[in-house]
């Protein structure tokens, strides 16, 4: 049998594209090299000629892309001496957060939005002994304390605001052109904080550059993070294409949204901390922002795990839902290659899952009465 090296995570895959030295030390889960997923069954119900791929993210250690970022902003975290991390959660980031300072050694506070968090997550930050403070008031409330608290108090935030999260968060991107040997055409995915469509953007156009590089101009996305600068560009990059739910739409609405509203939980947010930048992605990109009804996100979700037996949370089929949509319609073209992120595991909010599928039956223990059962539900 060959010898193959045992995969250690994201950073060390990827340690001289990220900002980390030699003597840096990693914590880690094993995240990143999550499997991109060729959807076979979907495209035939649209009866488009498009190749859809879904980069299925709730397979890293605490079900979400989070744990990309999580990596890079706890490692430089400790690296810079600090004890304590504090992060503002729909709930993903929260579990994140409390897994890798878990991992580390060191303290999580996370605050919670008021009746706003899927039970799943809140059961992750718990569990790995997080601090778990819950806010009368949304996450952009308790973004904004976070801050505030920052100065006030030696904690260091893990939020996408720390530069470092979106460093790791970027090598989705690698893994994505490593995989299919080319970027896609058109790159779907959700649209909550938008840390994440920023992320991506800064990983591709590393890829498509020279050596590596940045290209030119590019690099204000990374806040001097990144090793590499300038660079003509050699490569592909896709369109960037955003979508939001409809309750919660800023980036449709071209302003903040003070109440925002949807059951996708994880993109429940009015005042995306990644506004400016996610406005420049799509520029440059030439791609756009769209929006989709909970009706559609929960159908899409429904379809996907029927169809493809893949199961995402809510928010995460945002993405599969605008692109079906735009495939539809024509906006993405026949004949792209699209890749779809699914931000998190469907597990991390069961409740919503089990409300929109078929009710359990119940008869009695016979193999008569059982067998009555699969006979009526195969007609």
């Amino acid at each position: 049998m060959p010898f193959r090296t045992r995969y250690t995570g994201l950073i060390d895959k990827y340690r001289d594209r990220l900002p980390v030295h030699d003597d840096t030390r990693i914590i880690s889960l094993g995240e990143g090299n999550t499997p991109l997923i060729r959807l076979n069954n979907i495209p035939r119900v649209l009866g488009k000629d498009v190749d859809i791929y879904v980069k299925y993210e709730g397979l890293n250690p605490t079900g979400s892309f989070k744990d990309r970022g999580m990596t890079m902003a706890v490692t430089k975290a400790v690296e810079e001496g600090s004890k304590a991390i504090i992060c503002a959660s729909t709930g993903n980031t929260s579990a994140a957060a409390a897994a890798y300072a878990a991992r580390a050694g060191i303290t999580a506070f996370v605050l919670i939005p008021d009746g706003k968090i899927a039970l799943g997550k809140l059961a992750q930050a718990m569990m790995h002994g997080a601090t778990v403070i819950q806010i009368k008031g949304n996450f952009d409330k308790g973004m904004q304390l976070v801050k505030e608290v920052a100065t006030e108090a030696p904690v260091t935030i893990v939020n996408s605001i720390n530069p470092y999260r979106l460093q790791g968060q970027k090598t989705a991107a690698f893994e994505i052109v490593e995989e299919l040997g080319r970027a896609p055409d058109f790159h779907c995915i959700p649209v909550g904080n938008a840390g994440n469509i920023t992320a991506h953007w800064i990983g591709y156009c590393e890829y498509s550059s020279a050596s590596g590089d940045h290209v030119t101009g590019a690099c204000s996305f990374c806040h001097g993070q990144c090793k590499y600068a300038g660079g003509a560009v050699v490569g592909n990059r896709p369109k960037m294409v955003g979508y939001q739910a409809s309750g919660s739409a800023p980036f449709m609405r071209g302003k903040m949204v003070d109440d925002p509203d949807t059951l996708a939980t994880a993109i429940r947010i009015g005042h995306p901390q990644s506004w400016d930048m996610a406005w420049k992605v799509k520029e440059e990109s030439g791609g756009w922002f769209d929006e989709c009804s909970d009706d559609e996100i929960l159908a899409a979700q429904k379809l996907l795990a029927e169809k493809e037996g893949v199961f995402c949370e809510p928010a995460s089929a945002t993405s599969l839902a605008g692109a079906m949509r735009d495939i539809t319609s024509g906006t993405i073209p026949e004949g792209s290659t699209i890749v779809c992120t699914l931000t998190g595991h469907g597990l991390k909010d069961p409740d919503i899952a089990i409300k929109q599928s078929t009710p359990v039956q119940a008869v009695d223990a016979t193999l008569e009465e059982v067998k009555k059962a699969i006979l009526a539900n195969m007609e």
